[in-house]
């Protein structure tokens, strides 16, 4: 498979797996969206799930630009050395214009990634940039699918989108 191939259906599990994710924080209830023992609420895992994706779709660390709302101690779901803050719940309609934003560049960070690098471009993952965003669309997957399951035990129908 080519690098044209990969990039097209990268890009298109990336808006699938956003598509998910917007129609699950569109339907969560409000109070399900403050639920959650901290730091494992609704609304601040829908966020971890953005910034992650966000992060690891530049091409290297120092790419990144955070959201203009971002503040970084909400981007943490464990409490490894210090107590993570109880921080203000960003709205469903914040994490949305996030998810806009994050969406709409999708095509143009996917074209910018050289797939074939044999470096991820952060310090911490020693992986090749393609597995990387395998592992990036995996991340994204996983918590998708962790808010959905609240959402559904509600009895709320969910869409399964299967390519962007």
């Amino acid at each position: 498979m080519d690098n044209r191939s990969l990039k097209r259906a990268i890009r298109g599990q990336y808006h699938a797996g956003l598509a998910m994710l917007r129609e699950t924080i569109e339907k969560c209830p409000d109070d399900l969206w403050l639920a959650g023992e901290h730091p494992r609420n609704t609304w601040r895992i829908a966020y971890h799930l953005l910034f992650y994706t966000h992060l690891y779709l530049q091409t290297r660390e120092e790419a990144f630009r955070a959201w203009d709302k971002h503040r970084d101690t909400i981007r943490l779901l464990w409490e490894d050395e210090e107590p993570v803050p109880v921080d203000p719940a960003y709205s469903k309609a914040q994490l949305l214009d996030y998810l806009d934003l994050v969406d709409r560049n999708v095509d143009g960070w996917v074209e910018a990634i050289d797939l074939d690098s044999p470096e991820s471009g952060f310090d911490w993952y020693d992986m090749p940039k393609l597995e990387h965003q395998l592992l990036n669309i995996r991340h994204l997957g996983v918590h998708v699918g962790q808010l959905q399951e609240l959402v559904m035990a509600r009895g709320i129908d969910l869409d399964w989108v299967s390519t962007g």
